[in-house]
């Protein structure tokens, strides 16, 4: 029995092949459009369309290829030359399956699969040359095909070139330096010895490793801001050192030193944030796009053997006698040339017109050349846009245990387990990140740097987590408790109490969470903290996050459910404040549920005890600190995922760090000692 009727049947067969070929070249026109796109979006819808179109791309052109050799050798008679057409679309598929320039992974995890991609390559160049060897000798379309070909397999060896290098260990390998034994230890302890058998007085005198000057220029101490061609520079520059946080390498205190000697010298913290924005978008490009390949010595001549060869292609197909084609099909295959030519016309167009190659104009002198392409890209990209969404999810606690009632929808999609992703999506909002809380921020750690006096106070400060702040304003004694426990429980005391204080204060605005004021700074971060442990909880130090949450939560539903309804949370939060809390919580309730809820009702009570002014100080200051913690103990794996996904506030927060020298990061402090025998006669 058929499914489909003849008809329907006879009609797919005849068109199945031009149909997916069609699509194959409309989802490259849009990953080469916006493949760039998620870089500087967190929204859903764009993510769904990309990753669609991202994963048919290659199932569509790897179909057509079936199709084309599932047909070879099936046509006779009349149909014979308008096959040999058809066949010459095999190339095309290449083409695509190439990619193009502005997408080459998904995720990170599609850069661990290059080997795999690399077999697919042999496999699918295998199968087109057997498809168009078929059609040989009679084709005329031998020059243009072989051309196609060249193209082709030139692109799709791009593609795995640059997953290979993207992939985390080849990533790696690049940037890390050759095995150092350092001074020769046991020869020097000889010439020691020998002399102390002597009986010659010999006195080891030790010379530290010098520090080298910056290479980066004082900043004109005058000058409020620096230009935007020097923060491409700089951030150039330290792009190629600090991008081996990535990977988990380590720094060295000449890094550390020419780095907090640019960065302390910036007046406007804006400007700060935007190099990292801008290093931040030179690793996206790394990871995520052709740019270890077209940003080389060879890429642009790859560019150009591949531009010429479509257009030498498209020419040739021109001239060509087209006799025993049929009209849909030459119609077809002009809009497959025209199409790749226009395509990699745009690649031609981002290589040449782009950050990397105006740094390289700019390195080999060609001043003119370089001004005039930065002038494009400033006309096309304004500088002032920012590199990545600029915004940071919110989660909140008290709002989503009342909203969260139970219903037959919920209690299916608990039954398919798929509600705990619904509440993630659906209670999961975002926030613009404001000039305001940028600077706080970019102070707080700049204070934090300055007041280190040595490598251990840079490495103490980024084990802090609100212990500093607290000392700093004279509170350790009284909330250091708070934070001494593990982290997860910190985030979730500091959040509820955010919370019970905001609304105690009447100051609580949702709408204006990023304005200048201590209070929505505290409730921004307190929000963006608990999306991380609930919605991002690998990129948090390991813990009982979500079982915590989970408990907090099923304490709050069933403590809001005793009176009559649902209270608003101005209501839910006036309930908390007046819970009695004198006995601690784990002694009435034991230490089974891990619910912290009343345990932030103490908290929340001991910050109301102090000033307004002063309490909220010491709130922000110790959510920024929360923040930095985070930040500095998330693996860099991590960050480096997050960049596809509209980026994250906590890998900028950890790039200004390293790049002030906070961070465990820097393990070479002194460099190699030089030791001297001075003999006394």
């Amino acid at each position: 029995m058929q499914v489909f009727p003849y008809r329907v049947r006879s009609i797919w067969k005849e068109w199945d092949l031009r149909a997916f070929i069609l699509t194959s070249l409309c989802l490259q026109i849009v990953l080469i459009f916006s493949g760039s796109l998620r870089k500087c979006n967190k929204s859903r819808c764009i993510s769904l369309i990309l990753w669609s179109a991202y994963l048919l791309a290659d199932w569509v052109a790897t179909f057509a290829l079936g199709i084309l050799s599932n047909n070879q050798g099936s046509p006779s008679g009349p149909h014979i030359e308008n096959n040999n057409l058809l066949v010459f679309w095999a190339p095309f598929l290449l083409l695509h399956l190439g990619g193009p320039d502005t997408i080459t992974a998904f995720s990170l995890e599609d850069n661990e699969l290059w080997m795999r991609h690399l077999l697919g390559l042999m496999f699918q160049v295998g199968v087109a040359i057997y498809v168009f060897i078929g059609s040989l000798p009679q084709t005329r379309l031998k020059a243009p095909a072989a051309l196609m070909f060249l193209a082709g397999i030139l692109k799709y060896g791009e593609r795995s070139w640059a997953l290979m290098c993207a992939s985390m260990d080849n990533l790696r390998n690049s940037m890390v330096t050759p095995p150092d034994p350092g001074p020769n230890y046991a020869m020097f302890m000889e010439e020691y010895a020998s002399m102390s058998a002597a009986g010659l007085q010999a006195e080891i005198e030790v010379e530290k490793e010098p520090e080298t000057q910056p290479r980066a220029r004082s900043l004109d101490t005058d000058a409020k801001e620096i230009s935007t061609k020097e923060i491409l520079s700089n951030a150039h520059r330290f792009f190629h050192t600090f991008k081996r946080l990535i990977v988990d390498l380590i720094l060295t205190f000449h890094d550390r030193n020419e780095s907090r000697s640019f960065f302390l010298q910036l007046r406007d913290p804006l400007q700060a944030f935007k190099v990292i924005e801008i290093e931040l978008s030179f690793i996206y490009e790394v990871l995520y796009t052709k740019s270890t390949v077209i940003h080389t010595v060879v890429g642009p001549f790859l560019r150009g053997i591949t531009f010429f060869s479509i257009l030498s292609a498209l020419l040739l197909f021109l001239f060509t006698k087209k006799h025993g084609y049929t009209d849909i099909d030459i119609a077809i295959t002009y809009i497959l040339l025209g199409g790749a030519l226009v395509l990699e016309s745009y690649a031609v167009g981002l290589l040449v017109f782009s950050e990397w190659a105006f740094l390289k104009l700019k390195d080999l002198k060609q001043y003119r050349l370089s001004n005039m392409i930065f002038a494009s890209i400033s006309f096309f990209r304004p500088t002032n846009r920012p590199r990545w969404s600029d915004a940071m999810a919110q989660h909140n606690l008290i709002s989503f245990c009342l909203e969260d009632q139970p219903s037959t929808i919920k209690s299916v999609m608990d039954f398919l387990s798929v509600k705990e992703a619904w509440d993630r999506f659906h209670h999961t909002t975002y926030c613009h990140v404001d000039e305001d809380l940028k600077i706080f921020i970019f102070k707080e750690i700049k204070e934090k740097s300055s007041s280190a006096e040595d490598s251990k106070g840079y490495k103490r400060f980024s084990t802090c987590r609100g212990e500093w702040a607290l000392q700093k304003k004279g509170y350790q004694d009284k909330l250091g408790w708070s934070v001494e426990v593990e982290f997860d429980e910190s985030i979730l005391l500091w959040h509820i109490a955010t919370d019970l204080c905001s609304y105690s204060d009447g100051t609580s605005q949702p709408e204006n969470k990023c304005s200048d004021q201590n209070i929505s700074k505290a409730e921004a971060i307190s929000d963006y903290m608990l999306y991380l442990l609930v919605v991002r909880p690998f990129m948090l130090t390991a813990g009982i996050g979500q079982i915590r949450y989970g408990d907090t939560c099923a304490e709050a539903k069933k403590f809001f459910q005793r009176g009559e309804g649902m209270p608003n949370k101005e209501e839910a939060c006036k309930m908390l404040r007046f819970v009695e809390t004198k006995v601690p919580p784990i002694q009435v309730k034991g230490d089974r549920s891990k619910s912290v809820l009343f345990d932030a009702c103490m908290l929340a009570n001991a910050l109301l005890e102090l000033k307004v002014e002063k309490r909220w100080k010491i709130m922000s200051a110790v959510w920024v600190e929360m923040l930095c913690y985070a930040a500095s103990h998330c693996r860099g794996y991590y960050h480096a995922k997050q960049l596809s996904a509209g980026g994250e506030l906590l890998t900028l927060v950890w790039f200004v760090m390293a790049h002030l020298g906070i961070g465990e990061q820097y393990r070479i402090e002194e460099g190699h000692a030089r030791a001297k025998l001075i003999v006394e006669i």
